[in-house]
């Protein structure tokens, strides 16, 4: 695996020469172009530089302990060798898991669904909790976040809420949200303080690029009318409500949150993309998985992957076995330590799975 990281220091290096040149500096699309790679290799290079000194410093402590004479020397330097071979197998691991295929999409916006699900009104109510908890989050890292489209039930729940969270590194961090949450609380609407279980299933959406998606304009009916807001009230007095039908997979996304009709169209068109391309993630993903038993990230979106327990104050990740009580916090935004080890396990399967090729 690590056969080639020479060269790719030297690519490196070349690339810093280059991207200090003021003839390129001036062509800004090559520039830009050179900088994305330079910074995609920048911690490969770095984790590289950290396994070569740890690799001498092993090397030094060995001459020490089979050349010198002076026995305290020597216990010194077997001392140190034990923390050094324990560094560098710590160094090789971070480094394979720089070195795995990255994911195309990680780096790209994200368009997330949520649906109430099992659970009525309740269900509702806990949607507008999940669309408030991912808001925040994104807030937390500095992402921004666009209401694309919402029906609300009139107390602070929502049917369905679809909104786009752009920032870089945005699906990395979530695309593992997508599945089935649970939640178990005394509902807001029950009066006799009984435990009810609601769930809410989210989709997590890697924006898709027109180069990526083979839209055929020709497959898709669109239909104008007039918006209506809570309970059929008409809000607008134009057909700028916008539906599309994509005839050969049945999708429909009707969008009439924003006034002009071009806008409703525009964001329409946007989620449809997404989702035509997130089936075809999903399909690869399942094959994936039918050769491989994953713990994250199998493609099946029906899977329950998560409970929030309000008695307890926990949170419960299925996939990989982990409980939090800290319900409150991660409810707030401070989602970090779940996601995190949902990578984590995601990593090493991936490792593991290159191992065993």
């Amino acid at each position: 695996m690590f056969e080639n990281l020479s060269s790719l220091k030297d690519k490196y290096a070349d690339l810093e020469i280059k991207i200090a040149d003021p003839e390129i500096i001036n062509n800004q699309e090559q520039w830009q172009k050179l900088m994305k790679e330079h910074a995609e290799l920048s911690p490969v290079v770095s984790k590289y530089n950290e396994y070569v000194k740890a690799t001498e410093d092993i090397k030094g402590a060995k001459d020490i302990i089979a050349n010198e004479t002076d026995e305290d020397l020597r216990d010194l330097a077997k001392e140190e060798l034990s923390d050094l071979e324990e560094n560098l197998e710590k160094v090789i691991e971070e480094l394979k898991i720089l070195l795995l295929p990255k994911d195309p999409n990680d780096d790209k916006n994200v368009i997330v669904e949520i649906r109430g699900g099992a659970g009525g009104e309740e269900a509702a109510l806990f949607a507008g909790v999940l669309f408030r908890m991912y808001s925040m989050y994104a807030s937390n890292r500095r992402w921004k976040v666009e209401l694309m489209s919402s029906n609300e039930t009139g107390i602070g729940g929502y049917k369905e809420v679809i909104f786009m969270i752009s920032g870089k590194g945005a699906y990395s961090r979530l695309k593992f949200e997508s599945g089935v949450h649970r939640v178990q609380r005394v509902p807001e609407t029950e009066s006799q303080g009984r435990i009810h279980t609601s769930t809410v299933t989210v989709a997590v959406l890697p924006e898709a690029e027109d180069v990526e998606v083979n839209l055929d304009l020709n497959d898709v009916r669109v239909d104008v009318f007039r918006s209506s807001g809570n309970g059929g009230q008409s809000v607008n007095t134009t057909d700028s409500a916008v539906r599309l039908t994509h005839i050969p997979t049945g999708i429909v996304i009707s969008m009439q949150d924003e006034k002009s009709q071009l806008k409703n169209k525009e964001k329409a068109f946007k989620i449809l993309k997404a989702k035509l391309y997130d089936m075809e993630l999903e399909k690869a993903q399942k094959e994936m998985a039918s050769q491989r038993k994953s713990q994250v990230g199998t493609g099946d979106r029906a899977e329950r992957i998560r409970t929030y327990n309000y008695p307890q104050g926990r949170v419960s990740d299925h996939r990989i076995g982990l409980n939090l009580y800290k319900l409150e916090a991660f409810l707030n935004g401070d989602l970090d330590e779940v996601i995190d080890a949902l990578i984590t396990t995601a990593q090493a399967e991936n490792l593991n799975s290159l191992e065993n090729i």
